[in-house]
């Protein structure tokens, strides 16, 4: 199913990717098939993509028919391997063996449960340890061989989350409208603060947020869309998700939206481009 690629760089590239990442809180939400569907909708238009799984129960690897087991080597590995002062920790895992290239033409570097450690295995370093991921790509040149990195984050507000967000250009919140999420949101809001202030880097964009699962007949599902709408009003909401059988269908065979061509999909599969093109035009 995969094709091992080789670490070649594209000399005549001087563009830089752009880098975006989707992120929440609470889990449940959406958040993997969203960037599943991003990433295909941005392949569809012709941008050359790499997906990132920095979510240790890899489901967005898993999406692209991907299963650790015991000796892979995933995203973990390339970050430990990275940091110089982690040198005894280093082992013998090469950019160009764990990145893969997918039946879809999209490259992916997989994840697996050895990421659940990172923080703890990063604690005692002097170097930025906010830093390490997009150092990684920096060492590495991936924003010059692609037009965009998704990364696909964990449902948490730890070193990981912040490491994605001191990496990215900017960022979609994928959401259910209800106060849990709603709740989910702000606590990330307060990380992108946290982020500014450290003044290190520069803080992404929020790009917008993506409700999801919506229940168009439930009147309390459209009273928290708009509880959240008017908390979050100066940022761009997307039109919803709505929650159908067809969405959920596509994920459970690990496809996305663009592999069908019934009617059903033809709503979806518009949603992801216009949102791919307003991403487009918020980072150019």
């Amino acid at each position: 199913m995969f094709n091992i690629l080789k670490n070649t760089k594209n000399s005549e590239q001087t563009k830089k990717a752009k880098i975006i990442a989707l992120l929440n809180q609470k889990g449940g939400v959406g958040k993997t098939t969203m960037a599943y569907n991003v990433a295909h909708a941005l392949k569809e238009q012709g941008k050359k993509v790499l997906c990132i799984d920095m979510d240790p129960q890899y489901n967005f690897s898993s999406l692209f028919g991907f299963t650790p087991n015991e000796d892979s080597f995933c995203i973990h590995q390339l970050l430990v391997n990275s940091v110089k002062e982690l040198r005894p920790m280093h082992v013998g895992a090469l950019l160009s063996e764990v990145m893969l290239e997918t039946e879809k033409g999209i490259d992916l570097i997989p994840a697996s449960q050895d990421l659940s450690g990172f923080e703890l295995t990063v604690a005692g370093i002097n170097s930025p340890r906010q830093l390490i991921l997009k150092k990684f790509i920096e060492k590495n040149a991936l924003d010059e061989r692609y037009d965009y990195i998704v990364i696909d984050g964990p449902p948490t507000l730890g070193l990981l989350v912040v490491n994605i967000l001191c990496a990215c250009d900017g960022v979609l919140f994928p959401f259910i409208p209800d106060a849990f999420s709603e709740q989910g949101l702000k606590n990330i809001q307060n990380v992108l603060e946290d982020i500014e202030d450290m003044g290190i880097i520069k803080t992404p964009k929020v790009l917008g947020y993506i409700p999801n699962l919506f229940e168009t007949r439930r009147k309390q599902a459209r009273n928290d869309f708009d509880d959240i709408q008017s908390h979050f009003s100066d940022a761009h909401v997307f039109t919803p998700f709505n929650n159908k059988a067809h969405f959920a269908k596509s994920m459970a065979n690990k496809k996305s939206v663009f592999d069908y061509t019934a009617k059903d999909y033809k709503e979806l599969q518009s949603q992801f481009l216009h949102m791919t093109e307003h991403i487009e035009s918020q980072l150019n």
